[in-house]
């Protein structure tokens, strides 16, 4: 295990913000076990912690720890690529206990309050903003949410301006910013349901297939260039060539959305061919990825950090490209558009392309935040095994979603007469929610292992090769 000093030392903010993303990623994933018994066991935690409130904690806290795990990887980023220090800790410091504590109220109000009650506490009277799926957030938090990220944008752009510039930080802004303008849509909630849903679907669509996806590619880029030493040049054409590629399908394909809400009928041709092309830049996200593996001048030794990087190129062309692509046509998606087909996919492409990529940055980082180059190898080997368990046991629910999807098509969508009812059909697929239960503990364990590999310290072994290489002279440790 080799020791290492902070480039920058304001890069240090990055800790806080990947504690906290890791520690609302452990709530996300208890509240999502206890909705996984709720479809079982329809009184579990009730009248407690309903159906409703849970769903929101769970989706909301996704969102929230992701949205850390960018911020931290920004910090800890474009320091090192503007090769400058970050231009201000402190605002960025503040912000990170702003949105800390605005997201913990936040989630207490969802569980304490009735939702109709914050609402009325909230002041969503002065402008009607609450109530849509993924955007349930009161006023004072969006607005607080719009703050933080134009402080957090101002921290990073005042930093790339004084510093160099390269392509790695130009895509990762137009990622950032893209992400805090399209949010200014969650503020517009027309009556009209039409309207509606086209606004909703700028913010959450275009965030996820869109601007988020510019994130993904920067992180990715950044992480294989410090661990692989391929030529920056190489792979900065990769990204420039899948990120036109995923803002091309990733804006038209938004028509896959509208194909039934009311919009004229040529969205089903462009969002069927769009979205049927989306697959295309995560697959290359996937060549790329290995091809930087195999074209490597060095053995980095925080080879966690590379297990990572390359399982989220392949997760995200599974679940982001191969199961988006299985229900995306239009004559395929009238029949499974709201069934557990799209819980699969969903659970898979923010898995594979956005939770797996901050983790990614965070096994990469945080080893040099706490003074060293790597873990130990028995802190990797830990951290591998984590790996495994939660790639696995995230494939055994995607399955059973996948399978109870297609019973519940087979059930409710497709008969013309004796259709069955939907709680009847729901009945029918019980064996695919246990399933997917035992999927979602085995995630959970695959989490606290991954937690428990910070803890994990060098062997006997390594750590008297740590010992003499302090004592080498320094012609010898370099």
């Amino acid at each position: 295990m080799q020791t290492t000093t902070l480039k920058y030392a304001s890069q240090r903010v990055a800790k806080f913000y990947f504690v906290a993303a890791l520690g609302l990623f452990v709530g996300q994933i208890v509240f999502g076990l206890g909705l996984g018994l709720q479809y079982v066991m329809g009184d579990f935690l009730f009248p407690y912690i309903p159906f409703n409130q849970a769903r929101m904690v769970h989706t909301n806290l996704l969102i929230v720890w992701l949205l850390f795990g960018f911020m931290g990887a920004a910090y800890y980023l474009v320091p090192e690529e503007a090769e400058t220090e970050l231009w201000s800790p402190k605002l960025a410091l503040a912000l990170f206990w702003i949105f800390l504590v605005a997201g913990a109220l936040t989630i207490v109000g969802y569980l304490v309050v009735p939702y109709a009650k914050l609402a009325e506490l909230t002041g969503n009277e002065l402008l009607q903003t609450m109530g849509r799926e993924f955007l349930e957030q009161p006023l004072p938090t969006k607005l607080g949410i719009v703050v933080v990220a134009l402080g957090f944008l101002l921290n990073i752009v005042m930093t790339v301006l004084k510093g160099r510039k390269t392509s790695i930080t130009l895509v990762l802004l137009m990622g950032l910013a893209g992400l805090a303008l399209l949010f200014l849509f969650s503020f517009y909630n027309p009556h009209n349901l039409v309207q509606d849903k086209m606004a909703w679907w700028w913010v959450v669509h275009l965030w996820v297939e869109g601007v988020w996806e510019l994130i993904l590619a920067a992180l990715l880029a950044f992480v294989l260039i410090k661990t692989t030493g391929v030529d920056r040049e190489v792979i900065d054409k990769w990204m420039y060539v899948i990120i036109a590629m995923a803002l091309i399908t990733g804006i038209l394909g938004t028509g896959h959305h509208y194909y039934f809400i009311g919009l004229p009928a040529y969205w089903g041709w462009i969002g069927s061919v769009f979205s049927a092309l989306e697959p295309i830049p995560f697959f290359m996200m996937t060549v790329f990825a290995f091809n930087m593996v195999q074209r490597r001048r060095r053995e980095h030794p925080n080879q966690a950090a590379v297990l990572w990087a390359v399982g989220t190129s392949v997760m995200g062309f599974l679940g982001a490209g191969l199961w988006g692509f299985i229900h995306t046509l239009q004559p395929v998606n009238y029949y499974t558009h709201g069934t557990q087909i799209t819980a699969a996919h969903g659970h898979l492409a923010f898995y594979g392309a956005y939770v797996m990529v901050v983790i990614t940055i965070i096994s990469y980082a945080m080893p040099t935040l706490r003074g060293r180059l790597a873990n130990s190898r028995r802190a990797q080997a830990v951290e591998m095994w984590s790996f495994w368990l939660m790639t696995i046991a995230m494939g055994v629910m995607v399955l059973a979603l996948t399978g109870a999807g297609i019973l519940q098509v087979w059930l409710q969508r497709l008969p013309t007469s004796n259709a069955m009812g939907f709680m009847a059909t729901q009945d029918q697929l019980s064996f695919f929610y246990w399933v997917r239960i035992g999927g979602g503990v085995g995630f959970l364990v695959g989490l606290l292992t991954y937690l428990s590999s910070f803890f994990v310290g060098a062997g006997a072994e390594e750590a008297q090769d740590v010992g003499g290489s302090v004592l080498a002279s320094p012609a010898q440790r370099a």
